[in-house]
């Protein structure tokens, strides 16, 4: 099985090409910038490498000529988004194998690749035969059961987990709703020293404010009405691990008042006893209200929010992370496969388009639902646009059509370009747009 380094700094259509080799029985490492297939060069072999002309502050012909000199025998594969004839030919004399333009066509891809693999095997074939693959050198597709994002602020929440984790601060998580605090919670917990211990999750808004105490502290048989036996609350179970209280801000300020009692003393009092029970837990809590707000209307005790306030991390929306996009849809979509018994490869490209122009308003829950929904919809190898719901369209439309009717758009576009210093990966993310539709835009108005 022939392994394939792809470095592709457009997230959606690599994760798309993956997606396809994977399927056509070759063995994939990805790269989105030439600085990470570097690493991975240096650091792995591999049997052929399909890269993007155009990279992120880099040229993919510099790139390959590089990685000619210190790898001879690796057929290199450029890849192209214009297909003029000069490129491809001035590729070709700087030692590429060969070249395929964008959108690809699946059987050209396949035809070059094995092509390209076929001339490498006849040229080192004693090489290739004389070294045997070890199980470290297989990369292995696998569920995983989190990811992390590419963008900027993934990155940022990634170095506040990995800072917090070995610590035993108490954790506040702010986000919108369907943000993923409690993976980010959970993440925290598997990476501190309490991970052999329990993670206990509590939905604070869905407990009535005359049961909190029971479910926080438990109680004993005959406390109250329908207490027919003793119970463990939801601290003691999560002694010497991590209690993530998510929605804090919707306790009771009765509740609030125990619950510091607790976290101040550690030692909590079951419902019904005299006995106190020493409790060693570590506290995550998650909001999506303003609770300095809260604390200035006198909804939430100030003194609370600063026991659970040691840390903060905001959980960053789906539109503020929309490098990332891509890379949820792509993990949604393998676990969407797994649990539904499916084999979808990717999303087709119209499809991609309407997701990236998308504002998501449920963020990671509305993706990763709407996903699941349209891969058991699905009947061929894509996810096509009629497996969406009527939202997608609209919202897909009204873009379109704010889009074009901007009168002074190439202005714009320019003045981007002239702040990101002629970065268009970076141009595109100020004017909250795609990197395909710039470069689209690039050509309409003669600005390359």
């Amino acid at each position: 099985m022939a392994r394939i380094l792809l470095i592709e700094d457009d997230v959606a259509f690599c994760k798309l090409l993956e997606k396809f080799l994977i399927k056509n029985s070759f063995e994939v490492a990805i790269a989105f910038s030439a600085e990470e297939a570097k690493s991975l060069i240096e650091n792995s072999k591999f049997d052929l490498i399909i890269t993007d002309l155009r990279l992120p502050n880099y040229d993919g012909i510099k790139l390959m000529s590089e990685i000619k000199s210190t790898h001879p025998t690796v057929p290199v594969i450029l890849m192209t988004g214009y297909s003029d004839v000069s490129t491809a030919v001035k590729a070709i004399k700087n030692g590429a194998a060969d070249y395929i333009s964008k959108p690809f066509n699946p059987e050209e891809v396949l035809l070059v690749i094995n092509n390209s693999l076929q001339i490498s095997e006849k040229i080192n074939i004693e090489k290739v035969v004389s070294t045997p693959k070890t199980g470290n050198e297989i990369i292995k597709k696998t569920t995983r059961e989190f990811v992390m994002g590419i963008s900027k602020a993934s990155q940022k929440l990634a170095e506040y987990i990995e800072l917090v984790s070995p610590t035993n601060m108490s954790v506040l998580i702010i986000g919108e709703s369907g943000t993923g605090k409690e993976v980010i919670a959970k993440s925290i917990h598997q990476n501190s020293s309490r991970k052999s211990a329990n993670f206990i999750a509590v939905d604070c808004g869905s407990i009535p404010r005359e049961l909190a105490a029971s479910e926080f502290f438990g109680h004993v048989k005959g406390s109250f009405t329908g207490a027919i036996q003793d119970k463990i609350g939801f601290f003691e179970a999560a002694s010497g691990g991590t209690i993530f209280l998510d929605e804090i801000g919707n306790l009771s300020y009765e509740n609030q008042i125990q619950l510091l009692r607790a976290l101040q003393e550690r030692k909590i009092k079951p419902v019904g006893s005299n006995k106190e029970i020493e409790v060693d837990i570590r506290i995550i809590t998650a909001t999506n209200e303003d609770l300095r707000e809260a604390v200035k209307n006198g909804a939430f005790r100030e003194d609370l929010y600063h026991r659970i306030n040691e840390f903060s991390i905001h959980s960053p929306s789906l539109v503020d992370r929309d490098e990332d996009l891509m890379v949820f849809s792509d993990f949604f979509l393998e676990k969407s496969n797994e649990e539904l018994n499916k084999n979808i490869i990717g999303l087709s490209t119209e499809v991609i388009t309407i997701f990236q122009n998308y504002r998501w308003p449920g963020n990671l829950r509305e993706l990763q639902n709407c996903i699941k929904r349209a891969t058991l919809l699905s009947r061929g190898d894509f996810i096509e646009k009629s497996a969406l719901p009527s939202e997608f369209f609209q919202n897909e439309d009204q873009v379109s059509q704010d889009l074009s009717l901007s009168q002074n758009e190439k202005e714009v576009i320019q003045e981007a370009l002239v702040k990101t210093n002629n970065n268009k990966t970076e141009a595109a993310r100020l004017l909250k747009i795609n990197r395909k539709t710039l470069y689209n835009k690039l050509k309409l108005y003669n600005l390359n």
